[in-house]
């Protein structure tokens, strides 16, 4: 039986990275999320991986996270200070800038631990802010032998586009790949992974639409549970768990404005039906998704009309949240935790465990080769 390598999630979330990293075969020994409601999920989902719920800062200062001896370190810091950081790039401070401590911890942890690989998850956008200077230092912070012992890591990135790998929304993220003294031909690895999956999964790849993902969440009950939970397609029995379940199907409720709006929008339609006037109009405002289409990305706001075309195809209110975690290729069976705000952040920023699965697998390929 194959060891089953180690992997720390930092910035965790709900989950998303690590569900399908699980998947794929991984030990999640450990992962750090500073919303203590959001990491009540995670545990839930992940009771045997230490949880650290406070800010990574702290977390830093208190644990020697190399203790767990992880092969590989996941996970998205967010990037608020990204955008801002203006001269102080030029002047090599960017690690510095206090605005992205949320960073420097992540690095701090890849310094501490030595992964053999690590997977950088963050808007497109990092790709181009500052004209570039903004990524360029982050491959000059991993590729500094001074920073790692003499040991340096080689970076590449890809945009990954959920469509591609059979998820019905138009989500695109890029992700960065370091390997430790290690020159990674990606494109290959892609194309290995892509044969591999196929030969397990051969529909893993197919177009999904909105309906196939979640018509046949029907019949809960009162707290939003479904039980004999049949599969009617691919994507619904990729999803689906051993005891066929699924929770969190509340459907939402509206006021009677908000309803007279909705059932005046047909698939595919926007705000711009409507006979009222709406002031500071998000684009996709009050859209319904075309049962045969696929969503826009899945945001925190998929509950609200006006937070964009979040509106169920067929029925008079947005999506639940089990339709949204249905939509980011969650599994059934996996639980969120948590208040009605907390619970839509949690689906809208992970990673989707789908994607996230078809990347377990390929890093699996780097460490077998390693």
């Amino acid at each position: 039986m194959r060891k089953k390598n180690k992997v720390i999630d930092l910035f965790a979330g709900a989950g998303g990275f690590s569900v399908g990293f699980e998947k794929a075969g991984y030990d999640i020994v450990a992962a750090v999320e500073y919303d203590k409601q959001i990491a009540e999920t995670y545990s839930y989902n992940h009771p045997s991986t230490d949880m650290y719920a406070k800010d990574i800062k702290q977390v830093v200062e208190e644990v020697d996270f190399s203790k767990y001896n992880a092969d590989v370190i996941i996970g998205g810091p967010p990037c608020q200070g990204f955008s801002m950081a203006g001269a102080r790039i030029r002047k090599n401070n960017f690690i510095d800038d206090p605005r992205n401590y949320l960073f420097k911890y992540y690095f701090k942890i890849v310094q501490q631990v030595h992964p053999k690989i690590f997977i950088l998850e963050n808007v497109k956008g990092i790709l181009t802010m500052e004209k570039g200077e903004i990524f360029n230092q982050i491959i000059s912070l991993f590729s500094d032998e001074k920073n790692f012992n003499g040991d340096i890591y080689f970076l590449k990135h890809i945009v990954v586009k959920a469509l591609d790998y059979g998820i019905p929304q138009q989500r695109e993220r890029v992700f960065v790949i370091g390997s430790l003294n290690k020159e990674l031909d990606i494109d290959s690895l892609v194309a290995l992974t892509k044969k591999k999956v196929l030969r397990k999964y051969p529909h893993f790849f197919d177009n999904v639409t909105v309906w196939d993902a979640i018509s046949n969440l029907q019949k809960e009950d009162k707290n939003g549970n479904i039980a004999g939970l049949h599969p009617q397609n691919q994507y619904q029995e990729f999803l689906a768990g051993v005891n066929l379940k699924a929770y969190n199907h509340v459907k939402p409720h509206h006021n009677e404005i908000a309803i007279k709006r909705i059932k005046q929008i047909s698939a595919g339609e926007n705000w711009t039906k409507l006979k009222d006037v709406i002031k500071s109009v998000h684009s996709g405002a009050y859209g319904r998704l075309d049962k045969n289409g696929v969503a826009p990305t899945i945001t925190t706001r998929f509950d609200t009309p006006s937070g964009g075309r979040f509106i169920h195809p067929v029925e008079d209110r947005t999506l639940s949240p089990r339709e949204g975690a249905r939509i980011q290729s969650f599994p059934d069976e996996f639980m969120f935790l948590g208040n009605k705000t907390s619970i839509y952040k949690q689906i809208g920023n992970a990673v989707p465990p789908k994607m996230a699965y078809f990347w377990g697998l390929l890093i699996q390929e780097i460490l077998d080769n390693d």
